[in-house]
């Protein structure tokens, strides 16, 4: 059950939120220091939880202010006797909203992962560098062609918040471009329209989104995840579903501080 798990937060992360690069943006919705607590369930069980959080710092790359911004997730409970222990990041510029440097840092089991991309939009390549199990020494270096301004997994989250959704309306697709796992992805996001949420940190009026999935073993359905962003000014996500073959998953937040709207 851990890998299900994971897979789970893995595809909510690749696939559920990757944004379209294009149309009007929303304002500013997030600022350093921002921290968001999820916990995710799996049928009756508090199964993992995942945090994301803008670093309180702002960095410089390139000249340019970034966000320094991580994704954890961890096992808990039951669920911890495969333990997993992931983290997803990414440095993203300010005010372009682009990623020049992916991470990802993956402890699942005896399995280890460790990876950095560094985006070079100009030249429109992303360098892949592979690390070794101690994330010491570097085991391999690959180029890959890429799209200008195109998005990782977790900058692609935080741009996505940026969308003014009044632009849509039930139904319309909003077409996808990220890259992962050594490949550039062509997706679909479904706008689902408008729903009001209660959770432990508040009543929300959200917006609802849905990728359309290919065919695969883990979920149920073309569209079996479904993600609320409340229709605020800080455009956080607060509840995810998902319909596996075998029951579902639920990912609801818990807490959020720092958050820059008020």
């Amino acid at each position: 059950m851990p890998l299900i798990i994971r897979l789970f937060l893995i595809q909510c992360f690749i696939v559920a939120i990757y944004p379209a690069t294009y149309g009007q943006q929303f304002s500013k919705p997030y600022q350093a220091g921002e921290e968001l607590t999820f916990k995710v369930k799996y049928l009756f069980f508090n199964a993992a939880e995942a945090k994301m959080i803008i670093d309180d710092q702002i960095h410089e790359v390139n000249g340019r202010p970034s966000y320094k911004i991580d994704v954890y997730g961890k096992t808990l409970s039951i669920f911890s006797i495969f333990k997993v222990k992931d983290n997803w990041g990414t440095v993203m510029d300010t005010a372009k909203n682009i990623p020049y440097r992916s991470y990802r840092h993956i402890e699942e089991g005896g399995y280890r992962k460790h990876e950095v991309i560094d985006f070079n939009h100009k030249k429109g390549t992303a360098t892949v560098k592979e690390y070794d199990k101690e994330n010491r020494r570097v085991k391999s270096t690959k180029e890959f062609d890429i799209q200008s301004e195109i998005q990782d997994i977790v900058s692609g989250f935080y741009y996505m918040r940026h969308l003014d959704y009044r632009l849509y309306k039930r139904g319309d697709i909003i077409n996808i471009k990220g890259f992962f796992d050594e490949k550039t992805y062509d997706l679909k996001m479904v706008y689902e329209g408008r729903d009001k949420v209660s959770t432990k940190i508040g009543d929300f009026d959200t917006i609802v989104i849905s990728p359309v999935m290919p065919s695969n073993k883990l979920f149920s359905g073309e569209n079996p995840i479904k993600m609320w962003i409340t229709n605020d000014k800080n455009r956080i996500p607060i509840k995810v579903e998902a319909e596996l073959v075998v029951g579902s998953l639920n990912m609801e937040i818990t807490q959020a501080k720092g958050l820059r709207n008020k």
